[in-house]
C-alpha cells in the first residue's frame, strides 16, 4: 500500500473515533488497531495525536486562509458575495468543524480559536471597512457565526435551501441587500 494510502486511512479513522469518542479520549493506539497497523507505523506518518488533529484541519484552514486572502486582495467586494463565499466555505468543511467545535479544549491547545476570531474581524472589516461601530460588528459576529452554525445545525438539508435561507439570514443580520 502507498505511503499516502495508508496516511489517508489514518487520517479518516482518526476523523471517525474522534467524532464518535473525542480527540481527548482517543489514542493513537486506538486507531493503529482499528487500522490493523502497529503504533510505530502510525508515528512515522503523525509524530503526535497534536499533529494528526492539524493534518484533519489544516485543509479547513488553508481553503478558510485563501478565501480571504482572495477576498482582501481585491479592490472592492460585493458583500453578498462574500457572505455566500464564507457559506460555501462552511458547508464545505462542516463535518471537521463539527469535530473541532466538540473539541474546544484542543481548539484552544492548537490556536485555533483565534484563527476564527481573527478570520470575524476580516470578514467585518471587508464589510463595513476599518471603522466598524460595535452595532456593525455584533451584526457581523451574528451573521457570520450563525452561518457556520447553520452549516452543522441543518447537516440533512438541501444545500441549495440552506444556502439560501442561510445567506438571506446573514445579510439581513448584517442590514445589507
Amino acid at each position: 500500500m502507498a505511503k499516502s494510502d495508508t496516511k489517508q486511512r489514518i487520517l479518516q479513522t482518526a476523523r471517525e473515533l474522534f467524532a464518535s469518542q473525542g480527540v481527548q479520549q482517543t489514542s493513537l493506539q486506538e486507531i493503529a488497531d482499528r487500522l490493523g497497523i502497529t503504533k510505530p507505523a502510525l508515528y512515522y506518518h503523525f509524530t503526535s495525536r497534536e499533529d494528526l488533529v492539524r493534518s484533519i484541519v489544516g485543509p479547513l484552514l488553508d481553503d478558510g486562509e485563501g478565501f480571504l486572502a482572495r477576498m482582501e486582495e481585491r479592490a472592492e467586494v460585493a458583500p453578498l458575495e462574500l457572505v455566500e463565499g464564507f457559506f460555501d466555505f462552511h458547508h464545505r468543511h462542516r463535518k471537521d468543524m463539527m469535530l473541532l467545535l466538540t473539541e474546544l479544549t484542543t481548539l484552544a491547545e492548537l490556536g485555533l480559536i483565534d484563527v476564527v476570531l481573527s478570520w470575524r474581524a476580516r470578514l467585518t472589516h471587508l464589510v463595513f471597512g476599518p471603522d466598524a461601530t460595535l452595532e456593525q460588528q455584533t451584526r457581523a459576529v451574528l451573521a457570520f457565526g450563525g452561518m457556520q452554525d447553520c452549516t452543522m445545525q441543518f447537516p440533512d438539508a438541501p444545500f441549495d435551501e440552506l444556502r439560501a435561507a442561510t445567506v438571506t439570514a446573514a445579510c439581513a443580520a448584517l442590514g445589507i441587500d
